[in-house]
């Protein structure tokens, strides 16, 4: 017999948050016709739930309100309810969390909407909790008082809904295009309102909660190699150094936590993204580049090597989450007391470690300690008087420990679900991280996971369409424009670090599907949505990065980069189209924009092109993409072949009639596919490359 005593419609889903659900006395829907015609039917309104699961006040309100009788007693008789994976359908999510948004000023998760039959908003807010307080009503309350108004003020509904859908068209319109230049003015513009939020104390932008904002700090990383501003890259590095010091970062097993609740990056929110360590990870090996700092190439490798241990499936994809909380308790996983540390690492190494990580015995998170380090390793080997050798020794020695001890701790819980989206986020990290850092083993990680999604979320149709998400052997829903946009810059990132054609030809294909499914015909611009997609009540544009780039800033990207290397300037075109149409955005809100302005960075500069030429794996074409790869050169496309392969040489316009010197691998530096004179040596090349680094620097 079954331990549960309830059991619902989502035990037949494969989102591990649904799943969490299945079990709830409420009688759940999953999103789908199903619910909507009983709506219809009953002339009931819907009250639609979306959260995702990792989410720490998700559990809360699950175990306060959805597993309690008389509330799930209420649900069931007044409203048809649904339940939402934001995850898995980002398409409600952002339309619901726009109408709760213009409702109440706020949003989060969980979301509560109330909806029509036809899926019109009406009321909605986020956590409810299961009785009055924290000056909110408590949920059976919310309940009742909606579903009477339902029932008996229709008119005032109808006037709600009809309001309500005139706001959510309007919004999803951006405005016309610009009639101003694009210059890199713009750039500058951005820079000076984005330092006007920094904190040059803490590092990071604004105050708690801080979040780690990785592409603004890309932006700034650009803007520092542009101009030569030394503010620009001491705001990174500051902020770089404090975070993975911080506790928002883990410190024994690498990876960074969602963001941190004071403005310090002590005390984190615990679940850990995908899609968070994907773009610190390139974060941290960008700043290596710049700086040859190897702090920074730890933090990146740390985290890659997280995500290989912890968010890899056997088959190549990468898992979505791992939650906040452990044993019904956030955080428990991470923390420790002194009394542990002693009993783990003995006397003499526990007070170095306590030292450094700052353990202490008031603790700074609920009686306990998150490991953070507040000093530098010489000033805390002077105060336990050792030598800086012997503290590095300790440390290291102890963090292996404890990482062993921490493993037979209850870990949090993980969400094994794939989505394309996010995969591509962390197939660019792994690729990026395979060329700078020569790491073999990350670039076949990189490639088993393109040919994972390549393999496995594709439709039956035909044409294949790309799908959004997949569990325990099966892919569903339709993907959105950015599983199109960050798998496709993933790909064009796996070619530029291996030279194999056959990734930048899938990524050609991906994104002229994208182009025809997702672009905006009349006014420009990609939908979110694509023409295959299921109707809903508005089909939204997605413009402004936020905790993910948003699908326009990455497929402009993938344009500008595809122009280059195909020759194509269609691809050009469209891109300058965004940038038109957001132009005035940008200069107003550059803080939202800040994937779509290290796009723009490209577009304003003149792109190091860089040819070569070889046999991919011999010495001298390794030597040469290591100086290729050596330095931070953001707007730089790397195109490589096999001498003889002429498929390749007839695709790519940057390798038509390049030749080997006297039999050596050879490289090119171009711009506007001008070449300079061809070298064959890694010293040669770095003069060319710094020489026409110097020039781009001088004319911006």
């Amino acid at each position: 017999m079954s331990e549960h005593k309830h059991t619902n419609r989502l035990i037949n889903e494969t989102s591990p948050y649904l799943l969490q659900h299945a079990h709830n006395p409420v009688d759940w829907y999953a999103w789908g016709e199903e619910a909507f015609e009983k709506a219809r039917a009953e002339d009931k309104p819907i009250l639609l739930s979306i959260g995702y699961s990792a989410c720490h006040w998700c559990h809360v309100m699950e175990r306060e309100s959805f597993e309690n009788k008389e509330i799930a007693r209420l649900m069931n008789e007044l409203f048809i309810n649904i339940k939402v994976d934001r995850e898995e359908r980002p398409d409600l999510d952002q339309i619901y969390m726009t109408a709760v948004q213009l409702m109440t000023r706020h949003g989060g998760w969980p979301m509560t909407v109330f909806l029509t039959p036809e899926g019109v908003p009406f009321y909605g807010g986020t956590y409810f909790p299961p009785d009055d307080r924290y000056n909110m009503p408590g949920f059976p309350r919310v309940l009742i008082s909606v579903a009477e108004a339902y029932r008996t003020r229709p008119t005032d509904i109808a006037q709600t809904t009809t309001s309500m859908l005139t706001q959510l068209r309007r919004m999803t319109t951006a405005a016309r295009e610009s009639n101003e230049m694009l210059t890199p003015a713009l750039l500058d513009e951005a820079y000076r309102g984005m330092m006007g939020n920094y904190d040059p104390r803490s590092g990071g932008f604004g105050r708690a909660p801080k979040f780690p904002a990785p592409m603004n700090l890309e932006f700034l990383l650009r803007y520092y190699h542009r101009t030569g501003d030394p503010k620009a890259l001491q705001a990174v590095e500051h902020t770089c150094r404090k975070m993975a010091e911080g506790g928002i970062y883990d410190q024994l097993g690498g990876g960074f936590h969602r963001y941190s609740t004071d403005a310090e990056w002590l005390v984190p929110h615990f679940e850990k993204m995908l899609y968070d360590n994907s773009q610190l990870a390139r974060l941290y090996l960008h700043v290596y580049q710049q700086t040859h700092d190897d702090f920074y190439r730890r933090i990146a490798e740390e985290t890659l090597d997280y995500v290989v241990r912890e968010m890899t499936d056997a088959r190549g994809g990468f898992y979505s989450t791992q939650d906040a909380d452990s044993e019904g308790h956030e955080g428990k996983f991470f923390v420790w007391t002194p009394k542990e540390v002693e009993e783990i690492l003995g006397a003499e190494d526990a007070p170095l470690f306590s030292a450094y990580y700052d353990i202490t015995p008031e603790g700074n998170f609920e009686g306990q300690s998150i490991l953070h380090v507040t000093r530098p390793h010489e000033e805390v080997a002077r105060a336990e008087n050792v030598s800086v050798e012997h503290l590095m020794e300790a440390l290291e020695r102890s963090r292996r420990a404890l990482f062993a001890a921490r493993e037979r701790r209850i870990k949090p819980a993980r969400d094994e679900k794939v989505l394309t989206a996010w995969n591509g986020l962390m197939l660019s990290a792994f690729a990026e991280a395979a060329a700078v850092l020569e790491r073999d083993d990350y670039r076949r990680i990189a490639e088993r996971n393109a040919s994972f999604i390549l393999e496995n979320l594709r439709s039956d149709d035909s044409p294949p369409l790309f799908l959004r998400t997949y569990k325990d052997g099966q892919a569903k829903l339709n993907a959105y424009l950015d599983d199109y946009s960050f798998f496709a810059d993933g790909l064009i990132m796996l070619y530029q670090a291996t030279g194999r054609l056959n990734w930048l030809e899938e990524a050609r294909a991906i994104t002229d599907q994208m182009i025809e499914e997702f672009w905006d015909m009349q006014e420009g611009g990609f939908f979110y949505t694509g023409e295959s997609h299921e109707a809903l009540i508005v089909r939204q544009k997605d413009f402004m990065d936020n905790a993910t780039p948003a699908g326009n800033s990455v497929a402009v990207e993938v344009l500008l980069h595809l122009s280059v290397l195909t020759g194509k300037e269609d691809y050009a075109r469209k891109a300058v189209t965004v940038f038109r149409l957001l132009r005035n955005q940008i200069a107003l809100y550059p803080t939202a924009f800040g994937r779509l302005l290290g796009a723009l960075d490209f577009y304003l500069s003149t792109p190091k092109e860089i040819a070569l030429i070889g046999e991919i794996a011999s010495e001298e074409m390794r030597a040469l993409r290591r100086e290729v790869w050596r330095n931070y050169l953001p707007n730089k496309i790397v195109a490589q072949t096999e001498v003889l392969d002429a498929h390749a040489v007839t695709a790519i316009p940057l390798l038509h009639d390049r030749q080997m010197i006297a039999g050596h691998a050879t490289a090119y530096v171009c711009e506007q596919y001008v070449c300079q004179q061809p070298v064959t040596t890694a010293e040669e090349l770095a003069l060319q490359l710094q020489s026409s680094a110097a020039r781009s620097a001088s004319n911006n």
